[in-house]
């Protein structure tokens, strides 16, 4: 893969269209490796620190699913955005004060990792999707449920009106390779399924490691930059 362009460069529609057309060749290409349908898999694009008129692009090219991390930025856009069929997927770590703002404009929310943001998103009118965080590593601050608290957080979500769990979200611990880090999130989910079995879903795998992901049966990938380009200076 060629170097990614500067942030400027990133803008350009070309350039975008080719990087989603190679990331999406590299997709299929693992998916094949790994036996499985390309088709099972599902794209998330991060648009973090991109402006709406880069997602605008995106969506002309075809992409519906669109992952952000901070409520405030994707408020706006999701506002901005409204009149495109577009599925946002809330990524980063939310605060519990913040849920019911999120889930008014999320499809679905990868970061679910406590009981007191369970309960915050409690709703007895409408349901979303939410993925259960694990936390492959010692510290606390990377987000996520330790392993050995998944099933009772499972179960909380599962006893949750307005929850619907479509299984775990994780992101591979830095320094060390990703494959067996996924491999141990497959095997959690395999415990999750007894308690839920409709609850299969994997979302894990980013830029630099989605090929690892699609091989221990990811089935959301959240990939950024290997897509949109460098990130704009953030301010």
């Amino acid at each position: 893969m060629s170097a990614a362009p500067d942030a400027n460069a990133s803008a350009a529609p070309g350039d975008l269209a080719g990087r989603l057309a190679e990331v999406t060749g590299r997709i299929a290409e693992a998916a094949a490796d790994a036996g499985r349908d390309a088709g099972e898999i599902t794209t998330i694009v991060v648009t973090k620190f991109h402006p709406a008129a880069l997602v605008s692009r995106l969506a002309d090219l075809g992409v519906r699913d669109i992952g952000e991390n901070r409520h405030q930025e994707a408020q706006a856009k999701a506002a901005e955005l409204a009149a495109l069929d577009l599925r946002w997927h809330f990524i980063g770590q939310l605060q519990s004060k913040k849920a019911r703002q999120v889930r008014a404009y999320a499809s679905a929310i990868h970061s679910v990792d406590r009981g007191a943001l369970v309960d915050a998103l409690r709703s007895d009118e409408a349901s979303v999707d939410c993925f259960v965080q694990v936390n492959l590593t010692d510290d606390p601050g990377r987000g996520g449920v330790l392993p050995e608290g998944v099933p009772a957080l499972v179960e909380h979500v599962l006893e949750t009106p307005g929850l619907r769990l479509r299984g775990l979200m994780a992101v591979a611990p830095l320094g060390e390779p990703a494959r067996p880090a996924f491999a141990r999130v497959r095997e959690l989910s395999e415990h999750v399924r007894r308690l839920e079995p409709t609850a299969h879903d994997l979302s894990m795998g980013m830029s630099h490691d989605f090929r690892d992901a699609i091989m221990e049966g990811a089935t959301h990938l959240r990939i950024g930059t290997a897509i949109t380009g460098n990130r704009p200076d953030a301010g």
